[in-house]
């Protein structure tokens, strides 16, 4: 397939690359204001008052993959089974620099939260989260982890390389023009900026240094392999992998 967007109406293009990324963003939104009305820190408390996020993060995943379904025939993802092996390998060294300043803080021994330099890079206490733990029957428990590595790993990697690297990426190199016409993949100081940066500023204060390393690695991929399907499966694979790392440890503030 070609890197280029298929022969469509642009404002149709627009809304595909966009639209999931919004339904995904107020979700986000709703589950903050939800959390602040309904939310009961005590052991006596129902589940769904104990962690909103619980139903919101569920219907927040099936609503927005919903809307990338309807969408799909507009996206170009130039699929190579050499570049999803390279997105495979980015995935996980993207991740493990991610996960190396929660690693170095269990390892070094550390408790409680930090402060100064290893609070900037990310080495601090990360075991407040969406815990599944949170269900005492096996079938709500397990219903709540899976729909929560359908989040991480196919949801989020969909809905945010879709719009970050088929979208921003090319309007930010031509927005007062036909900026659909822009390959995928073309590097510019500018998209690499702005999309960097924007990616940064979706994430916590904490994650900031390991963002601006992941983001810098998949926007080489993209401007490299010249494909929407390597940049999502090193999302997927990296977020795949840090629920397997999450689960293991209890690290569930990385959630």
């Amino acid at each position: 397939m070609s890197a280029q967007p298929l022969a469509q109406n642009p404002e149709r293009l627009t809304r595909a690359h966009v639209v999931p990324f919004a339904v995904f963003m107020c979700f986000m939104i709703v589950n903050q204001l939800v959390d602040g009305f309904i939310k009961w820190d005590h052991p006596d408390a129902p589940w769904w008052r104990q962690d909103p996020s619980q139903f919101v993060y569920p219907a927040q995943t099936l609503i927005t993959l919903g809307f990338i379904i309807y969408f799909w025939r507009s996206y170009t993802l130039n699929v190579s089974l050499k570049w999803a092996l390279i997105g495979v390998v980015f995935g996980i060294v993207g991740i493990g620099f991610w996960l190396l300043p929660t690693y170095l803080y269990d390892a070094w021994g550390l408790t409680g939260k930090t402060e100064g330099w290893m609070n900037l890079l990310g080495i601090t206490e990360r075991k407040d989260g969406f815990n599944p733990n949170i269900f005492e029957n096996p079938l709500a428990y397990w219903t709540s982890l899976l729909l929560r590595f359908l989040r991480a790993a196919v949801v989020v990697a969909l809905v945010e390389e879709i719009f970050w690297r088929g979208f921003i990426m090319r309007f930010v190199c031509d927005w007062e023009g036909e900026y659909w016409k822009q390959p995928f993949g073309r590097p510019h100081w500018l998209s690499y900026l702005i999309v960097t940066g924007l990616f940064i500023a979706a994430h916590g204060k904490v994650d900031y240094a390991a963002a601006f390393i992941y983001g810098s690695l998949t926007y080489l991929l993209c401007i490299w392999s010249k494909s929407l399907a390597a940049c999502i499966i090193m999302h997927g694979v990296a977020n795949f992998l840090m629920g397997l790392y999450i689960m293991k440890t209890g690290n569930y503030g990385l959630w």
